[in-house]
């Protein structure tokens, strides 16, 4: 891997199968509670610009099971939030700890911090990608499946960081994927020109969602209204209206089709709760994985551990 995680597309396809098998063998370290500590005495800073339950959760346990230590950084609560810069809060930092995770508002911010920093920067979430989530996606599907060759994913919903980063996986992995968004809530033009030009034959947005999820193994989702978009909230719920994920939806698909939602989740907006809890959910083992996922992330980035 490169020395930072911003986006799924800078992973090559050994790489994912890399963190998979990481993953994997951490996970199954977790279950047997063995303690397992190759980041002692490393600190990770998280950087938090926008709150979170899975993410910060999910990385200082991480942290703690590896034999590390988190510190957790509220955007205010720094210079960052006073107008100091991301190249010398980069600089500062990197004498201080062995890794950054951030969870912002701007891409270019992350993209800013790795190339400013001198310690591996890895991308909690953006408002344009969020690389982690679709790895724990990916290894949930890997644990039900076997792998994520040849499946059909299928994504029902905003154009956002959760469907960008669906395809730049597809772009990487070999699966097909069909993104259904109601119309002006496409995936940006400028990710779904890059997949034309690389992937065009498995990866396509419709605007039928019924037409999407036939003979889907994986159907995906997110909320219609995220952090920052509260004002368009009635206009959202509108333009969204007959993409929601629910039991007519699913009984379209295939009868063991998997359904995940990156939480949190709106129920009985994005999603109903009898899909949310009922047997095709798959929504609260994605959410676990997030914890495998990144402490395989950590482990390889903060541990130099070898392929």
């Amino acid at each position: 891997m490169q020395k930072d995680l911003v986006c799924l597309y800078d992973l090559t396809s050994a790489d994912f199968d890399f963190i998979f098998e990481r993953a994997a063998d951490l996970k199954a370290r977790h279950k047997r509670a063995e303690l397992y500590h190759p980041l002692r005495g490393k600190t990770l800073g998280m950087i938090f610009e926008k709150p979170s339950t899975r993410t910060r959760v999910s990385f200082e346990a991480g942290m703690f099971q590896l034999g590390g230590h988190a510190m957790y950084l509220r955007w205010t609560d720094t210079q960052l939030g006073r107008g100091e810069s991301i190249y010398d809060t980069a600089k500062v930092l990197s004498r201080y700890l062995d890794a950054i995770m951030i969870r912002t508002f701007a891409q270019s911010t992350v993209e800013e911090l790795a190339r400013d920093a001198d310690v591996p920067v890895i991308n909690g979430l953006t408002d344009t990608y969020h690389p982690c989530q679709i790895l724990a996606d990916l290894l949930t599907v890997i644990e039900s499946r076997g792998s994520v060759s040849g499946m059909k994913a299928v994504y029902i919903g905003d154009g956002n960081n959760v469907a960008h980063s669906w395809i730049n996986a597809a772009m990487r992995l070999s699966f097909d994927l069909i993104l259904a968004c109601p119309s002006g809530h496409e995936p940006d033009n400028s990710v779904i020109e890059r997949a034309c030009r690389e992937a065009a034959t498995r990866i396509s947005v419709v605007s039928d969602p019924f037409e999407a999820v036939r003979d889907a193994d994986v159907i995906s989702t997110d909320t219609w209204v995220s952090m920052g978009q509260e004002k368009q909230y009635r206009e959202r719920i509108k333009a969204f209206s007959g993409f929601q994920v629910n039991e007519r939806l699913v009984a379209a698909s295939k009868k063991d089709v998997m359904v995940m939602h990156c939480l949190p989740a709106h129920r009985g907006e994005e999603i109903t709760d009898g899909v949310m809890d009922g047997p095709n959910s798959a929504i609260f083992d994605q959410a676990e994985n997030r914890l495998h996922v990144q402490k395989a992330i950590l482990e390889i980035l903060m541990g130099n551990t070898a392929r």
